[in-house]
């Protein structure tokens, strides 16, 4: 398994996925970690090109899911819920669509059925691979976070921005790739487990209106949306873990 990962909370509790966004780690859902493990197993794992999980060849979006596929299937877990932010919320979306018999339900925050555009990303791809990370890095805190946490909590800003400079330009720009390419506006209404969509209300990337689209395509889905922009659960981790856990305590029954 190339897919580096950590399992955190009691074995034999149910198992929930979380899957980070593009340009960070695992280490950004920190700030869920002491909540969810009182009641969840936690497995937390790099995204292809990231954290420690090197990259291997051209990306898709399939792949993305199906690295998720391979990793329970290591763990012998068959049945798992799931949340991703971002890039991850995407990787949800898709296994919520192709994978549904191995979540019982899915989480995806600050998403889209087709984030951004596709020259977009294929230009932010070369861009990192002509001037490297410094690039993305400048003007990651703007998409990132509001005003008003950028001010609040700037020690936590800096240090997600410093992480993403130093994060494997390869694994990004591919990543960058996967999404130019990633597009489920015809599939997710499609999706029949239940699905939480969880929105920042200031995001500028992933907009309350592409979660609401989500809504309207998802038959058994609900929005929720934070006062936060883009990384909500570190803007607003209280209530993310809080949406979170109503969620998925409503939604896993036996098993």
């Amino acid at each position: 398994m190339n897919l580096d990962y950590q399992l955190d909370g009691p074995e034999g509790a149910p198992v929930i996925v979380l899957s980070n966004s593009l340009g960070t780690t695992r280490a950004m859902w920190q700030p869920q970690i002491a909540a969810l493990t009182e009641r969840f197993r936690v497995l937390r794992y790099d995204t292809h090109g990231h954290g420690k999980t090197t990259k291997n060849g051209k990306v898709t979006l399939a792949q993305l899911g199906e690295d998720v596929i391979a990793l329970l299937d290591h763990l012998n877990i068959s049945k798992a819920l799931f949340c991703g932010i971002s890039m991850g919320g995407l990787t949800g979306l898709w296994l919520a669509r192709f994978a549904p018999e191995r979540f019982y339900a899915v989480a995806v925050a600050n998403t889209a059925a087709r984030i951004g555009d596709q020259s977009s990303w294929l230009s932010r791809a070369r861009a990192v691979r002509q001037e490297g990370m410094d690039v993305v890095a400048a003007g990651a805190a703007d998409r990132w976070f509001s005003d008003n946490f950028r001010q609040r909590a700037p020690e936590v800003v800096e240090a997600l921005c410093h992480q993403l400079t130093h994060s494997d330009t390869e694994g990004y720009a591919a990543c960058c790739e996967a999404l130019a390419a990633a597009d489920l506006r015809a599939e997710v209404g499609q999706i029949t487990i239940p699905t939480l969509i969880i929105a920042g209300e200031s995001d500028p990337v992933t907009t309350v209106g592409d979660a609401n689209f989500l809504h309207q395509q998802i038959p058994n889905s609900q929005v929720v949306v934070l006062n936060a922009s883009h990384l909500s659960n570190i803007e607003a981790p209280k209530s993310f873990t809080a949406a979170l856990i109503g969620f998925f305590a409503g939604e896993r029954h036996g098993g």
